[in-house]
């Protein structure tokens, strides 16, 4: 049994756990045992969830890429007692068009109703959206939902210093990168635009080299530069 404590952080969190591990030929599967815990200090809520299988792939032969997998449920202790998440990381498939990594999740509250719907994947970002109604069976429900990620979005790869340097100064240079239209669509989640833009950047780079090559080629078999001023004195001179 190991304990790990990170007093200096907040949220606190105390982590009580043993793990287990099964290597195959070429996988290695992470099973952690026992459970997790993270206080608010601020507010007092506690809450308590088992970690999921970890699976490292690849191990023998080509690149390692790490995924996880499994079910695990956030439950509030004391002061937040009755309040859960419920969360699925969803494995990874090659028959599957879906992303790496994805995770999706409902939050329930005290009266056992879903309050919240989350999804997202876990290395990169988690959404949450508030649920407005409920249809269709029990068993398979279907949630409409407010707008993911307005005011509630956590990102693990952009902390609060990195977006502060992103953002728009004035004075700043033509030249300075927070210019670049991909970039500014990114910043605001519109990945598919962000993307599209970024593809026609770089196709615009590509014809102005191409135009840049066909010159150069153009100038290189013109006739070369003479010396003419000279060449008009020595003739002047005979």
């Amino acid at each position: 049994m190991n304990a790990i404590e990170r007093p200096k952080f907040i949220p606190r969190h105390r982590l009580f756990f043993s793990s287990s591990s099964l290597q195959k030929t070429k996988i290695t599967q992470i099973i952690t045992l026992g459970a997790a815990y993270v206080l608010f200090p601020k507010t007092n809520h506690k809450y308590t969830w088992h970690k999921v299988t970890t699976t490292v792939n690849n191990i023998i032969v080509g690149k390692l890429w790490v995924d996880q997998h499994g079910d695990t449920e956030i439950v509030g202790l004391n002061s937040s007692s009755g309040i859960k998440c419920i969360l699925k990381y969803i494995p990874y498939s090659y028959f599957s068009r879906e992303a790496q990594r994805r995770v999706k999740g409902v939050v329930i509250d005290r009266n056992n109703k879903v309050k919240w719907v989350i999804r997202g994947t876990s290395d990169n970002q988690i959404e949450i959206a508030k649920v407005r109604s409920i249809s269709g069976l029990p068993d398979s429900p279907e949630y409409e939902t407010g707008i993911y990620g307005k005011g509630v979005c956590f990102r693990q790869t952009a902390k609060t210093l990195a977006a502060q340097l992103n953002e728009m100064e004035e004075g700043v240079a033509p030249t300075d990168s927070r210019h670049r239209p991909d970039q500014r669509l990114m910043e605001v989640d519109k990945w598919d635009e962000s993307n599209h833009e970024k593809l026609r950047l770089e196709e615009k780079q590509r014809e102005k080299r191409k135009q840049r090559e066909e010159e150069a080629e153009a100038a290189a078999t013109r006739e070369n530069y003479g010396l003419l001023f000279l060449m008009r004195k020595l003739f002047q001179t005979k």
